[in-house]
């Protein structure tokens, strides 16, 4: 069974387009469901992988057109290099906004920000 844990670790390979740092650590996912896709070629043949849904829920850091293309196409595609994963939908939600607050502390030792905590200001 494919798990929220493995999808995250997947989604550490899609980037921001402007700052440079994994979607989780920019604190952009907002959730992630998982389903069985029972519609899925093979589904109940015996030897045959169960295949999933996977529904993407995030915000941008910027909202614009072309960080959704781009961001909504890294998800997409990185999803789909994994054998579990089926289909995979992406939701690009309006709000909350994104601030520098929603940073993970990896995501601030990855973007140089971890030695100042008081400092969330990204130019």
């Amino acid at each position: 069974m494919l798990t929220e844990a493995e999808v995250l670790v997947a989604l550490r390979d899609c980037y921001d387009p402007e700052l440079r740092c994994n979607v989780v650590d920019l604190g952009l996912i907002r959730s992630v469901a998982i389903e069985r896709d029972l519609d899925a070629p093979g589904t109940g043949i015996a030897g045959v992988p169960q295949k999933h849904i996977v529904a993407i829920s995030l915000i941008l850091t910027n909202p614009s057109e072309a960080t959704e293309a781009q961001t909504r196409a890294q998800i997409v595609n990185r999803l789909a290099g994994i054998e579990a994963v089926g289909r995979t939908t992406v939701t690009i939600l309006d709000a909350p906004k994104w601030t520098p607050n929603h940073i993970t502390p990896d995501g601030r030792r990855i973007l140089g920000l971890d030695g100042n905590p008081g400092l969330i200001e990204i130019l």
